[in-house]
């Protein structure tokens, strides 16, 4: 009897070694939810999956059912996202955008909003240059935690509601357990460490703009990557343990 099949398009976001030539591809489904399949052969020299099911690609597949994972019969490129994954600076950027989503997204729940923000990321961190590849990224790791529920509290006190001015030059309490900015008032009875102004503003900014605005916009690279600590912070607060691309972009020194 032959294996029911269906249709799938999704991004990959890793790939694990299985026997001697197979692959387990795990991939962001064009649902938003976390789905898994074996290419078989897929190690093997002549094998025509090998290049396209690569991370950062998004692939059009076809699958048949298995008993315990499912099996890829067909792959076929629908974005190839050459440039992110042949450059070095920009592929260590887009890492942790693929490794975050593999935390935060499940098997069989929907999410639309994962994977069409990712590919409007990623296509956009295509034509960037360095320093607005860095900025993409870390707009994009704000909004899948966003679009997850763990969106942050940059304009108004995480514990009472109460605004919070963010004064030029001024360090602010910042309560990653708690998810925002904290005023004076709740300070003392919440767990903080002291994050610039211009940080959270800059963290505003990449929350409220499109991709496509952030990679022609103004790009600064330490304001960046003080958004990517701040992110850090927040995944190792709410998704249970930091993101290992992401503190290998901070030491690599490739920026």
């Amino acid at each position: 009897m032959s294996q029911p099949t269906y249709r799938l398009r999704a991004l990959i976001l890793r790939r694990t070694k299985l026997g001697e030539s197979d692959l387990i591809l795990t991939m962001l489904a064009e649902d938003g939810s976390l789905a898994k399949a074996v290419a078989k052969g897929a190690r093997k020299p002549k094998s025509s999956f090998a290049a396209r099911t690569e991370p950062l690609c998004a692939v059009d597949l076809l699958c048949a059912r298995g008993r315990s994972l499912d099996i890829v019969k067909e792959a076929r490129l629908a974005a190839a996202h050459d440039r992110l994954r042949r450059t070095v600076e920009s592929s260590t950027a887009a890492m942790p955008v693929l490794e975050l989503l593999g935390r935060v997204a499940q098997p069989a729940l929907e999410n639309p909003r994962l994977f069409q923000a990712t590919d409007r990321a990623l296509r956009a961190m295509d034509a960037a240059d360095e320093a607005h590849v860095l900025a993409v990224a870390a707009a994009s790791l704000l909004k899948t935690l966003a679009f997850s529920g763990l969106r942050p509290s940059l304009e108004v006190c995480v514990s009472c509601g109460e605004p919070v001015a963010l004064e030029d030059g001024a360090r602010l309490p910042f309560s990653a357990i708690e998810g925002g900015v904290a005023c004076p008032a709740c300070r003392p009875s919440l767990e903080t460490e002291s994050v610039d102004a211009a940080t959270l503003c800059w963290a505003q900014y990449f929350l409220a703009s499109t991709f496509d605005a952030i990679a022609a916009g103004p790009a600064d690279i330490s304001a960046s990557f003080a958004v990517l600590h701040l992110v850090q912070s927040l995944v190792r607060a709410h998704v249970g343990a930091p993101l290992k691309s992401l503190e290998f972009l901070f030491t690599s020194g490739l920026f």
